[in-house]
């Protein structure tokens, strides 16, 4: 068996040497999940005791053209070692690939899960290994039977629509390991929420984990990908999603998101001067789900830029003593005593409006301890597609601006995304979005380079 054109990164590595019953690959596309995913998958038939084992695509052309004899695929990576019966022999009718080894030869039956009644033919006892291509497009049904009858499973996938039942009844069961847990997408993480199942594994395999994908290659699939498209979302980001696309397409790190240091140096010679400052907090206080806390801070400038100077969020799900609404008066402020130090006083704070517990707890704080702040509730007359219009426009005319260190603010204008359903937002993706959307609604007449015809503040002091 000859590997030598297969080009490893540490995380390939790491799955190769993987112990599991069953695993899942998903994540971008070009990122070498079919490619090397094969690969173990022989090396597990041949040290399976079963000579029966099955593969399994949309029908056994596309088996043929993506997995058996494409380029670092079966016939390639084996060579000598197999050989590709199409229209079955003589003894065996159904398409199948012969492996031979040193403890015998090993059938692997190539079906095809969109032609029921002839997998429900092919179908019978019990088999040693399974491998489906694109799992979460593949008959449930299919899988319901296959996977109950192997030793050894292993599905590659794209992301998809997350409320198919492949994902409840069997992806969401899985969990990446540990050490490779920080790079599968919070998104994704937020979904593999069904009861685990022992030794279940779910690898996110992107782009950087192809070492054979030439940078070019992957530049020239990038470009030739529309931006803010449903594609864009699940091929290059490798997030699931029924979204349509991108809320904020127009966004880009290289044109709208810099340093502190640029910022302190744009002030120093006097190049951007502060106008007023704003504060915004979003609370969800859900154990279960990764909804969070979210507090932001944001500067107007005298030539009518908005920045985002900083962010800190909180989820109860992460946490060993979940927050309540007295905790996170106490740790708002604790934010807001910061950003002055740094950057400047925000006098009028604006809190979720629908959170009548946090703002009660912030403004006994203020009572009982004593504060600069002024605790506001949001004010959500600007409904949330004028809230979106306002942004875009502001993003296209280069007056939006977001601090490097706001990573969660800048993931969710990357991830924020229309429903596939209906025309209005996920509610997802959007915490510190609407933090700081709370605490510019107010001035958002001082922002952008068309003046709009607004009273100074919509909701007054407290």
């Amino acid at each position: 068996m000859s590997a030598e054109n297969l080009l490893l990164s540490e995380k390939y590595k790491a799955f190769l040497k993987c112990d599991a019953p069953v695993e899942f690959l998903e994540g971008t596309t070009a990122a070498g999940k079919t490619t090397v995913g094969l690969f173990k998958f022989m090396l597990k038939v041949a040290k399976s005791p079963k000579k029966l084992h099955i593969i399994a695509a949309k029908d056994t052309g596309t088996a043929e053209k993506n997995i058996i004899n494409k380029d670092l695929g079966i016939v390639d990576d084996f060579g000598c070692l197999v050989k590709y019966n199409g229209n079955g022999t003589k003894d065996d009718k159904i398409p199948h690939v012969l492996l031979h080894t040193n403890a015998g030869d090993k059938v692997v039956y190539v079906l095809g899960y969109g032609d029921k009644q002839k997998w429900q033919k092919a179908l019978g006892g019990q088999y040693g290994c399974l491998y489906i291509d694109e799992l979460n497009t593949a008959d449930i049904d299919f899988v319901r039977e296959a996977a109950m009858r192997c030793d050894y499973f292993m599905g590659t996938l794209n992301p998809d629509d997350p409320n198919l039942d492949v994902y409840k009844e069997y992806i969401n069961c899985s969990r990446p390991l540990p050490e490779w847990r920080d790079d599968t997408p919070q998104e994704i993480l937020d979904e593999l929420t069904e009861e685990a199942k022992s030794g279940w594994v779910h690898w996110f395999f992107g782009f950087d984990d192809n070492a054979g994908l030439p940078e070019a290659k992957k530049q020239q699939i990038i470009q030739n990908t529309p931006k803010g498209t449903k594609i864009w979302k699940n091929k290059i980001l490798g997030l699931r999603g029924k979204a349509t696309g991108l809320i904020f397409p127009n966004f880009s790190r290289k044109a709208h998101v810099i340093t502190e240091k640029w910022v302190q140096r744009q002030l120093q010679d006097r190049k951007i001067k502060f106008k007023k400052f704003t504060a915004g907090l979003d609370t969800s206080y859900s154990a279960k789900t990764h909804d969070t806390i979210a507090m932001t801070f944001l500067a107007i400038t005298e030539d009518r830029k908005l920045i985002m100077l900083a962010e800190q969020v909180y989820s109860n799900k992460d946490l060993e003593n979940p927050l309540a609404p007295s905790d996170t008066a106490v740790k708002f402020v604790e934010f807001l005593e910061r950003c002055r130090e740094k950057w400047g006083f925000a006098k009028e704070t604006y809190i979720d409006c629908a959170d009548a517990a946090t703002i009660t707890e912030l403004r006994k704080y203020k009572r009982l301890q004593g504060c600069l702040y002024n605790f506001i509730e949001s004010y959500k007359k600007v409904a949330i597609l004028d809230r979106i219009k306002l942004q875009l426009g502001w993003i296209t005319q280069g007056c939006y601006i977001v601090v490097d260190t706001c990573v969660e603010h800048i993931s969710e204008l990357e991830r924020y995304s229309w429903d596939e359903e209906k025309d209005v937002p996920e509610d997802r993706n959007d915490h510190t979005i609407n933090s700081q959307q709370y605490a510019w609604i107010p001035y958002r007449h001082l922002i952008g380079f068309e003046e709009e015809a607004h009273s100074e503040v919509d909701a007054g002091n407290e």
